[in-house]
């Protein structure tokens, strides 16, 4: 064979290498999707087992995941800025949200500001189907929570 005479062209070859480049920016794509829907699962998973722990009633358990400390009972000055007895009277029966016997995740997001940057996830959730919805700080490093500094709006 010399340099002037080229290989005839293979259709099939090139139909299957078409079709394999497509699958894999399809896959790439699908996945990146699904990746950006569920980027704050992490944190809307936490909230979610605590709203569990509050409509059990299980407030000890609730509060342990709130510090992100479930040994929290051992050593309970570590968390002296929000004890236990305030966490109860926030999230306990008289507290601004009443009893939980119903919630919802909403949503969550990432709000980006200078505050922010990057490091928390706020967490929106409709308690016994009031129309105010609740906004939860979750920070994503240790996936403590606090009453978020930004306004939740439908």
């Amino acid at each position: 064979m010399t340099i002037f005479q080229a290989e005839e062209y293979d259709f099939q070859k090139a139909r299957r290498r078409k079709i394999i480049v497509t699958a894999v920016i399809i896959a790439i794509l699908v996945l990146g999707g699904i990746a950006w829907m569920f980027r704050n699962y992490p944190e809307e998973r936490v909230v979610d087992k605590f709203m569990t722990a509050l409509q059990n009633k299980d407030f000890n358990t609730a509060y342990g995941l709130w510090v992100a400390d479930k040994d929290w009972r051992q050593h309970p000055q570590q968390h002296s800025q929000y004890p236990f007895a305030d966490f109860y009277r926030d999230w306990g029966p008289s507290g601004d949200w009443g009893v939980v016997q119903s919630y919802h995740i909403d949503g969550s997001t990432v709000p980006s500001d200078s505050y922010n940057s990057g490091n928390g996830v706020v967490v929106a959730v409709t308690i016994n189907g009031r129309k105010e919805q609740a906004g939860i700080w979750v920070t994503k490093k240790d996936h403590t929570m606090s009453f978020s500094p930004f306004d939740v709006v439908r």
